[in-house]
């Protein structure tokens, strides 16, 4: 499936996981210099969620790749 969004639009938006998990809120994404593509997307988590099971960034924020959005309505639903 490709997502025809601007990056800015995505930014501040509540992101779950497909099996209903509160992961948190969409803070930033990684551009790929060269082509312009979206590699990942930037989460910061939520109170709920342990960061050790997830790959982080220096910033402490969840990283999930571009390719995972699954759904982009009120919330961000991110796949596996």
């Amino acid at each position: 499936m490709i997502l025809k969004l601007m990056e800015n639009e995505l930014r501040g938006k509540t992101v779950m996981s497909e099996e209903g998990l509160y992961l948190g809120i969409l803070r930033n994404s990684t551009v790929d210099e060269k082509t312009g593509e979206l590699l990942n997307v930037l989460i910061e988590p939520s109170d709920d969620v342990d960061p050790r099971l997830y790959h982080l960034d220096k910033q402490g924020h969840l990283v999930f790749p571009f390719d995972s959005i699954r759904s982009v309505k009120d919330v961000v639903i991110l796949g596996s």
